[in-house]
């Protein structure tokens, strides 16, 4: 088994490594071009269980979002080069703007997000406490971010 998963497939597996007495971290985001920033973030988030998934904005997702000039690099590469690191265990895309019902569907035990969201801020905090996990905020790498990469290669033009 590889490590992008389809999503009609990660429940069971996440319910088996859980039936197994495992922990189950997922956290969510773009991941455009990655950087330290993310690598750091992604890091912390595979210390807080057994198994990390990264829950990954498709394509259309990230142009819904971030605007019709992202992402940068596109779907597959992005969720391939999470999985050459080695705290992502699997990637799973979605193409909805949240990924709120991916994690309803997941239940996992702990999510991660950064510390620019509180508990009362995320959108996804009461999904997952109803599903019985916890949430961890991460801080972020000061002046890190696929934004200033971008501007930083206009500047640079």
């Amino acid at each position: 088994m590889g490590k992008i998963i389809e999503r009609k497939e990660i429940r069971n597996i996440v319910k088996d490594l859980q039936q197994q007495g495992k922990t189950v971290v997922t956290t969510n985001g773009c991941f455009d071009i990655l950087h330290v920033g993310h690598v750091r973030y992604l890091q912390k988030t595979k210390e807080f269980a057994d198994y990390s998934i990264v829950l990954l904005n498709s394509d259309k997702s990230v142009k819904s979002i971030k605007g019709p000039t992202r992402p940068i690099n596109n779907e597959q590469d992005r969720a391939e080069i999470l999985c050459a690191l080695s705290c992502v265990d699997f990637v799973v895309l979605f193409d909805e703007d949240s990924p709120r019902n991916l994690i309803d569907e997941i239940k996992a035990d702990v999510h991660t997000k950064g510390a620019d969201y509180t508990i009362e801020t995320l959108p996804e905090a009461d999904v997952i406490l109803k599903n019985g996990g916890r949430v961890e905020f991460i801080e972020f790498v000061e002046g890190k971010s696929t934004t200033n990469t971008i501007k930083k290669m206009k500047e640079n033009n």
